[in-house]
């Protein structure tokens, strides 16, 4: 254990939230205590991060790493006071949620990986994708000896995902298209991970020189690891629509339509369809879920 301090509980789930990759990402763990854990891979090595009551405690190789990065990644850095809203319902969400704060995990690469899983399939299916990959090459996190939770893993190092043979990315249900990102990435992973502390507009840069990695990857890996108030997630299936429909009525805005309904906010687009995510307006369903495929079985 290399530090206790006292923080706060309530706003974890809100603030942390963006980083967990599905009820069972084995990175991310919430004990019937309360507790919340997080495995990552640091400069230091793996490390083990858990908010208990009133405390931050952490193990491992990169234990003061994180101890030293938790006020960023509880949201220190972010500066919400000076957004201002220009819908209703966008004024009523940042009412309803003051404890909101955009985290900054400092990693690019913990951040950019599974959103490359995340690209033109369901979240079902990269969410099943991450939890195999992590488990199968990555390793026990620090502290399981001490009270971390045993299916707690550490994602593999840049080396390692490198050497993830194709079956073995086929096995857990990725195509080549992605394993090929990923790999091209973890390649030059120092050069990316420097983007940790660029601007938003030089960090997005920097991550889409690698072939596959486009806007959506970049903004999608930015909100996480830099906070980036103004990456706006552009491409996705269902965030134009539902922006559209909370604020125009439009459930078939196109991201041209979102990007002129969020124009007021620029700066602060990301953080504005954040608040508009939480208060769970979305359009009703007018067909099936996309179902899941299981290109391993292929």
């Amino acid at each position: 254990m290399a530090g206790r301090f006292w923080v706060g509980r309530a706003e974890l789930g809100l603030v942390l939230g963006p980083l967990r990759r599905g009820p069972a990402d084995p990175t991310f763990r919430v004990t019937p205590d309360g507790s919340v854990w997080r495995a990552s891979r640091t400069p230091d090595g793996p490390g083990t991060l858990r908010f208990g009551a009133g405390s931050v405690d952490a193990w491992g190789p990169g234990a003061q790493w994180l101890l030293d990065r938790v006020p960023d990644l509880l949201g220190a850095r972010d500066e919400p006071h000076g957004f201002v809203a220009h819908h209703r319902v966008v004024a009523q969400a940042a009412h309803r949620n003051p404890a909101l704060r955009l985290c900054r995990s400092g990693l690019v690469l913990e951040s950019l990986i599974p959103s490359v899983l995340e690209q033109k399939v369901t979240v079902i299916e990269a969410y099943r994708s991450w939890r195999a990959l992590v488990r199968r090459f990555g390793e026990r996190a620090p502290g399981t000896d001490t009270g971390a939770p045993e299916d707690l893993y550490v994602m593999p190092s840049a080396r390692q995902w490198a050497l993830i043979p194709s079956w073995e990315w086929h096995r857990a249900g990725v195509d080549a298209k992605r394993s090929d990102t990923v790999v091209r990435a973890v390649r030059v992973a120092a050069r990316l991970e420097e983007a940790a502390e660029m601007p938003y507009v030089k960090a997005k840069a920097r991550l889409e020189l690698v072939p596959g990695i486009g806007p959506w990857t970049s903004a999608e890996t930015l909100q996480r690891s830099n906070g980036a108030p103004d990456a706006l997630t552009v491409g996705d299936l269902h965030l134009p629509g539902i922006v559209g429909y909370a604020l125009a009525g439009d459930r078939n805005a196109t991201d041209a339509d979102m990007l002129e309904l969020l124009a007021p906010y620029e700066g602060q687009r990301h953080r504005a369809a954040r608040l508009i995510m939480l208060t769970g307006l979305t359009p009703p369903r007018r067909a099936p879920r996309m179902a899941p495929r299981r290109i391993a079985h292929l």
